[in-house]
């Protein structure tokens, strides 16, 4: 019996996993017709799934920040808070990573699945923070329970040069996993990629280089890089769910319905003649003036496909489409600007209720992401730098989704302070001011000169 490498057996596992990711990616790049097209079918694509997940991706992303808070009420507690923010604050800056959370975000809600990747990079010494794509992602659990992962396993593929610049080694021409050690050395030819398999455990981590295990050692971090979440999580599953399947059918269906529609309104425009009792016809022309000569007890005309209210019927059935589809998005038409009624205050709440809880259920799964992520940061930071930050509290700070009265907002919070229910930072977090302690301590150095001056 052949016994198959780790790589050879990551390529047969997860196949439907790994359909349902290209199905869904496929889906959300405008391959929304099932089948090959028929001679002169006609195929227009509404492509309502990247419009969805892109605009719920927008209102979800709103004002999303941090803050850092002290464990206990002490100094040295505060002064490493402070420190914590400020270094996460560098690495956010340095990894550009308002931008990767946006598009792991995006990524996120069409395959059903994301992943960051936090990393030490000793060459700039600073953190690397990476989002891998989980087509290549591979996961084993503890038991029963989903949270505590034990083993990730990353595959994606390198070029020649880069598997030479980064591993030292580049494949000989035509050559296959199985001879890849003795065409390492050998000169450059028809090069083909390198399939690079990483495995994490929290004790080794190995690299393969096609299925040649080129390195295992111990694991450098202590912990596992990566950080795997769903999209939506699915009851006792560890894997998540698409925004794509819900819409998946009524988008479809639109698409044939306008398309049909489309059809119809074309022939109308360049309309059929129908003889009656001819057995022969050439030269008839669809025109205005034109003349036919039919024999006697023929019959001519011209096929109205609008009589009858036909074109009513399809496009009342596409406004039952159109209300399905947002109803399965959970993204009211409202969530589009069309807000005929003007709508405010608790009404436009109730109009984008659904919206709202869609994305309360994402968040409440990415503020522990973001969290977690933060965390692993300030981990390595500690490891490699030698500075102390945790522990200390990390929160997720999110915007409204809905409008704001600005003003309102600050008059409450300025109440809240001046009964000692919040705190100056606490009140600046909520109105999504992001260096809340940098502005604190500008506002008392301010305060300091005003005093002097008197």
């Amino acid at each position: 019996m052949i016994q198959l490498t780790l790589p050879q057996q990551l390529v047969r596992m997860d196949l439907s996993r790994q359909r349902f990711y290209q199905e869904n990616l496929d889906f959300y790049n405008g391959l929304q017709w099932p089948g090959n097209a028929r001679r002169r079918e006609r195929r227009l694509t509404f492509n309502y799934a990247r419009t969805f997940i892109d605009k719920v991706t927008s209102y979800l992303m709103s004002g999303n920040t941090f803050s850092v808070e002290p464990a206990e009420h002490s100094l040295e507690a505060e002064e490493r808070a402070r420190q914590a923010e400020e270094a996460l604050r560098s690495v956010y800056e340095a990894n550009n990573l308002e931008e990767l959370d946006y598009d792991t975000e995006i990524d996120t809600a069409v395959m059903g699945d994301g992943c960051f990747k936090v990393t030490w990079d000793s060459a700039k010494a600073q953190v690397r923070v990476s989002a891998p794509d989980v087509k290549g992602l591979y996961a084993w659990w503890q038991g029963d329970d989903v949270t505590q992962v034990r083993k990730v396993a990353s595959r994606y593929a390198l070029s020649a040069e880069e598997a030479s610049q980064i591993y030292g080694v580049r494949p000989g021409p035509g050559s296959r996993s199985k001879t890849l050690p003795a065409a390492l050395p050998g000169p450059s030819g028809m090069e083909r990629p390198v399939m690079v398999t990483e495995v994490w455990t929290s004790a080794e981590m190995e690299i393969w280089l096609d299925d040649t295990r080129w390195r295992k050692q111990a694991n450098p971090y202590g912990t596992i890089p990566y950080l795997v979440f769903p999209n939506l999580r699915e009851p006792k599953q560890f894997w998540g769910n698409s925004d794509i399947p819900a819409i998946r059918e009524p988008a479809r269906e639109l698409n044939r319905a306008l398309s049909q529609l489309s059809m119809i309104l074309e022939l109308s425009g360049n309309p059929i003649a129908v003889l009656e009792n001819v057995e022969d016809a050439q030269d008839i022309a669809v025109q205005p003036g034109a003349v036919w000569e039919i024999p006697e007890r023929a019959r001519a005309y011209l096929l109205d496909l609008l009589q009858g209210g036909g074109v009513k019927l399809h496009t009342d059935y596409i406004d039952v489409l159109y209300r399905a589809l947002h109803d399965l998005a959970e993204a009211p038409r409202t969530a589009f600007g069309d807000n005929r009624q003007a709508l405010s205050g608790v009404a436009l709440e109730m109009e984008l209720h659904p919206l709202l809880q869609k994305i309360r259920r994402k968040r409440l799964i990415r503020s522990g992401v973001y969290r977690r992520r933060a965390e692993m940061i300030l981990r390595l930071l500690e490891r490699y730098t030698g500075q102390r930050y945790l522990p200390c509290y990390i929160k997720t700070v999110w915007g409204p989704v809905l409008p704001q009265d600005r003003s309102r907002l600050v008059q409450d919070e300025k109440t809240l302070v001046e009964a000692g229910i919040h705190s100056r930072q606490r009140a600046m977090a909520d109105l999504g001011v992001e260096d809340g302690e940098g502005e604190f301590k500008r506002w008392l150095e301010e305060e300091s000169k005003m005093k002097g001056g008197q």
